[in-house]
């Protein structure tokens, strides 16, 4: 705590006026902040939903991580705890919360009882903080499930409407919001909007903590410049190691997009013409089958169904299976799984089956030369080893 002081500096001591609450909020709606746990909400819109709602509030951390490709989250909370408290803290002072519940990655898990441990120590806090081992699922992270895992241990998504921000933990308003944003409210109620913005574009300002992995020299987590070049993303990892054909862009449910006109684009969602997730960019080298990597993703993403609906528990499978025959060189009905993509798609009680329809129609056409080999029974490429890490032991690739 003494050297988060030492670099930050304290909070603000006017934080119980409704003036700074006020401004604060005016502040995070103005430094443009999103979500950076991988839906990219808009912050003050959701604080503004919290705020209005009625009863005490609560605040929940959510530091899951599910995605197994990602890193970020468990870094940020093992080298930097205090921040995101703070970040906690600050949000629980704007939406008039009783309780802030951070739920943490197990590898975090420490330093964060260590940080709660060390602020209670020190009475910085205006509301207690509880701290709640993450779930280890995929579907986990996402808020509702977040949600229902700290009050029935549960970790499963939980059909809409009503919203979180209405009725979420123990019926009452709860903002649930990523450990990184939090962060960055932490930082910009410190420094305002102004220097939030000193980063970053006009219509996606700041900075974001980035997983590289793949054919990198260096994989890793990296504190990026929205806006940057993604070729001067890929140099933080010390470049590639390898000719690139594409990159998974957004982690697991991600997007796929082509290497060669991706790498001189801005590093931004608007740039890249896809969504950021989760933070993730796994460089895909010339020698590995992009449809047999995608076929591992399909497979894995089928197998961590909350087996609440049916695109989940019949259209996920199925479109795994259809998408490893093809990967194979084994026949089966293209058709079908174009035509099984799209009817998924909006019809989930999650929004886990959207995100694996994205990534395999991103896969069909960043790998549309792949796809036309495998359907004549060949590929173009001599080797299938694994970019992504495969995270569960009991599922054969």
């Amino acid at each position: 705590l003494g050297e988060h002081l030492a670099r930050h500096g304290s909070l603000p001591d006017e934080r119980w006026k409704e003036s700074w609450r006020l401004a604060t909020s005016a502040a995070i709606r103005e430094a443009g902040l999103v979500g950076r746990g991988g839906a990219a909400f808009p912050t003050g819109r959701k604080l503004d939903a919290v705020r209005s709602g009625r009863g005490r509030a609560v605040v929940i951390a959510n530091g899951t991580e599910g995605e197994p490709a990602s890193r970020k989250d468990r870094v940020l909370l093992s080298r930097a705890p205090h921040l995101v408290l703070d970040g906690a803290s600050v949000a629980a002072d704007l939406v008039s919360a009783a309780e802030v519940v951070a739920v943490v990655h197990p590898d975090g898990r420490r330093s964060v009882d260590v940080a709660v441990a060390e602020r209670g120590a020190a009475g910085i806090d205006r509301v207690p903080i509880r701290v709640v081992t993450a779930a280890d699922r995929f579907v986990a992270g996402e808020a509702s499930a977040v949600v229902n895992w700290v009050q029935r241990g549960m970790p499963v998504p939980r059909g809409r409407p009503p919203r979180m921000s209405e009725h979420g933990l123990s019926g009452r308003p709860t903002l649930v919001q990523n450990v990184e944003t939090l962060a960055h409210m932490a930082l910009i109620a410190r420094h305002g909007a102004d220097w939030y913005r000193s980063l970053g574009t006009a219509e996606e300002p700041g900075s974001t903590l980035v997983t590289l992995l793949g054919a990198v020299a260096r994989p890793g987590v990296y504190e990026v410049e929205i806006g940057r070049a993604v070729h001067e993303v890929i140099a933080l990892a010390g470049g590639a190691t390898d000719e690139l054909q594409a990159l998974l862009i957004g982690g697991y449910a991600g997007s796929w997009v082509p290497a060669g006109s991706a790498l001189e684009l801005p590093f931004s969602a608007h740039g890249l013409g896809v969504g950021l997730g989760a933070g993730i960019v796994a460089a895909l080298p010339s020698d590995v089958c992009g449809m047999v990597e995608t076929a591992r993703l399909t497979r894995y993403l089928a197998s961590q169904s909350a087996g609440q609906c049916g695109p989940c528990v019949f259209g996920l499978p199925s479109i795994a299976d259809q998408v490893d025959a093809l990967a194979a060189g084994r026949p089966g009905t293209f058709g079908d799984l174009e035509r099984w993509l799209e009817e998924i798609t909006g019809r989930g009680a999650c929004g886990h089956p959207d995100g694996v329809a994205r990534m395999v129609q991103s896969a069909l056409r960043v790998f549309a030369g792949e796809v036309s080999d495998h359907r004549m029974g060949r590929c173009r490429v001599s080797e299938a080893a694994r970019v992504m890490p495969w995270p569960i032991p009991d599922v054969v690739p």
